[in-house]
């Protein structure tokens, strides 16, 4: 049962996060560009770098694991919302739009994965 609450409370931060994170992005740069979703995977990505290090080098438990990778992380990012801005730029004939959100969700994604796990090295 401690292990659902973990995950539970988890999500109870990072869904509110997330939808925050979208409203600013739209507040401050409009709906050209998906900010937010990207704000939020980035951000995601960051945190599960540096947990999936923290917890391979043994210093970070499975409670902390579920808390911030499954829980807080799982509902930050949204592989759904990604996948639906780059369907909805890319019938709007917005290919370039599109392609860059692609490319710059993806190295973000990657670089900021890798750029937790230094900073767990760092921190461990």
């Amino acid at each position: 049962m401690t292990d659902w609450l973990l995950v539970l409370a988890g999500a109870f931060v990072g869904a509110p996060v997330r939808y925050l994170l979208g409203v600013d992005a739209k507040y401050r740069f409009g709906n050209a560009f998906p900010w937010g979703t990207l704000a939020a995977n980035a951000a995601a990505c960051l945190v599960l770098g540096f947990v999936a290090q923290g917890a391979t080098d043994g210093d970070l438990g499975t409670r902390v694991h579920l808390l911030l990778a499954t829980g807080f992380c799982g509902a930050l990012s949204t592989w759904s919302t990604f996948s639906y801005e780059l369907l909805t730029l890319t019938s709007a004939r917005r290919v370039a739009t599109a392609g860059s959100y692609l490319l710059v969700s993806l190295v973000a994604g990657v670089g900021l994965s890798f750029a937790g796990a230094a900073v767990a090295d760092a921190a461990f």
